[in-house]
């Protein structure tokens, strides 16, 4: 092998070692290549055609709390399988595979913090995880996340993002509909505000209950809202539904939201939102 062979065999290699897998991010709005790090220090929205991607707890946690304020709450223990249920694959393996890609106990993950001095409680839902799907665990969260903001008397403030119910565990799923609405009560009664954001996407059960009972409604810009799907509507209702239905936007338009906010501007709009409602309470 000549010296020159053995320069270049020396260069090839450490260009692919170097070379990070996830140097590019493939927006799945416009479809053009953006710098993963330009993306990061857009919040995840794309510089160029304004898409959000969707993003996990933690980085939302980071985004939106005070810097080292973030004190995240445990998970519940809840009975895993209760059915023991199994389609193609064991819930168990599902549950466990989830786990392991996300690296959290469950779709739901609360936590203690304050935006521009304003305690709060905060969840927020992971669609990563089994498609953010609302089953025991995710019901159960969502209860000690209301119980602990009626604790530290301060707003519950919650992120959703999930296909439904999910339906490895039946009936018990659906149950957590009912449970977070007298959870919800329970926050009202003691004079604390609850505050949704809905992010993409937000549909089935999720919608159904407490995603669209908060005091305060905000989305994501095009975020996708809704219970059934649209080609489920159209072939129920017979008739082509309008372009951008069930998108945030248009919900903004026929009243279903109060604000649609970009992810920028986010964090400032929901301190004001809470010293607002949290000092007409007080008074």
């Amino acid at each position: 092998m000549t010296w020159l062979n053995s320069v270049r065999n020396a260069l090839a290699f450490r260009t692919k070692k170097e070379t990070p897998d996830n140097l590019w991010h493939k927006c799945k709005g416009c479809g053009q290549m953006i710098f993963t790090r330009e993306l990061e220090e857009n919040l995840y929205v794309c510089p160029k055609c304004e898409h959000h991607e969707r993003i996990g707890p933690k980085m939302r946690f980071a985004q939106v709390l005070d810097e080292g304020s973030c004190q995240a709450l445990p998970a519940p223990r809840v009975p895993e399988d209760p059915l023991k249920f199994r389609d193609s694959k064991k819930y168990v393996d599902r549950i466990k595979a989830a786990r392991t890609a996300t690296a959290e106990p469950d779709a739901l993950l609360n936590a203690r913090g304050t935006i521009e001095g304003h305690r709060v409680v905060m969840g927020v839902q992971d669609f990563a995880f089994m498609g953010g799907s609302m089953g025991l665990a995710v019901g159960e969260a969502f209860v000690r996340g209301v119980e602990a903001a009626i604790a530290d008397r301060c707003p519950y403030l919650i992120f959703t993002a999930a296909g439904g119910a999910r339906m490895q565990e039946g009936i018990l799923s659906l149950m957590q509909m009912p449970r977070s609405t007298v959870a919800m009560q329970m926050l009202h009664d003691a004079g604390l505000p609850y505050i949704v954001v809905l992010t993409d996407p937000t549909t089935g059960g999720v919608t159904a209950s407490y995603a669209m009972l908060g005091d305060i409604q905000i989305a994501e810009p095009g975020a996708l809202i809704g219970f059934a799907g649209q080609r489920v509507i159209e072939s129920t209702i017979r008739e082509k539904l309008p372009e951008g239905f069930q998108r945030a936007e248009y919900l903004l338009e026929h009243g279903m939201l109060d604000m649609v906010v970009h992810r920028r501007d986010l964090r400032a709009r929901l301190a004001q939102v809470i010293g607002y409602l949290c000092h007409r309470r007080a008074a």
